[in-house]
């Protein structure tokens, strides 16, 4: 029985850990370049703060994902991890959302205050932008998912200890 709880947390964590990793390697590597009246324009994820910060918080995810799947699962430290899930899916959804908002603006512009879209002229970096956010997305639902089990395993331990 004890086998049967561990074995969804693990897969879980493993696909966090893979998707964490993947949003952390895809943005890092999203670069483009355009050349407009003979002036070579750059785009790279280290041009916006929030791109960075959405890297970041992938690589801290990943970085306590691989952290957390070798802990032995038979410690008193899952009301830790609980708290720590809840930490990380809290950062990975503030950076997604405003990796989404500026992804917006570099897909759509901005007409009212006088920003252009730039994926026309960059589409390698937005491709990899959205592939990206995409894996974020991802690791952000799983995560959720993995508080939502940690809070029913939680909840049954407490109802069964009380009958």
């Amino acid at each position: 029985m004890a086998m049967a709880k561990i074995i969804p947390t693990f897969l879980l964590r493993l696909i966090a850990l893979g998707a964490t990793i993947s949003a952390t390697a895809v943005m890092v590597t999203s670069h483009d370049s355009t050349t407009v009246l003979n002036l070579k324009f750059v785009a790279k994820y280290t041009n916006s703060p929030t791109f960075k910060y959405f890297a970041l918080t992938n690589a801290i995810a990943s970085g306590y994902g691989l952290t957390a799947i070798f802990l032995p699962s038979k410690t008193s430290l899952w009301r830790l991890l609980l708290v720590l899930d809840l930490v990380i899916l809290c950062l990975l959804d503030s950076s997604i959302s405003a990796a989404l908002a500026i992804g917006y603006v570099g897909k759509k512009g901005n007409t009212q205050a006088g920003w252009l879209p730039i994926c026309g002229q960059v589409p390698k970096f937005c491709d990899h932008a959205n592939a990206a956010l995409i894996c974020g997305f991802v690791a952000t639902i799983v995560y959720f998912l993995l508080v939502l089990y940690s809070l029913h395993s939680a909840f049954n331990l407490l109802t069964a200890g009380k009958a």
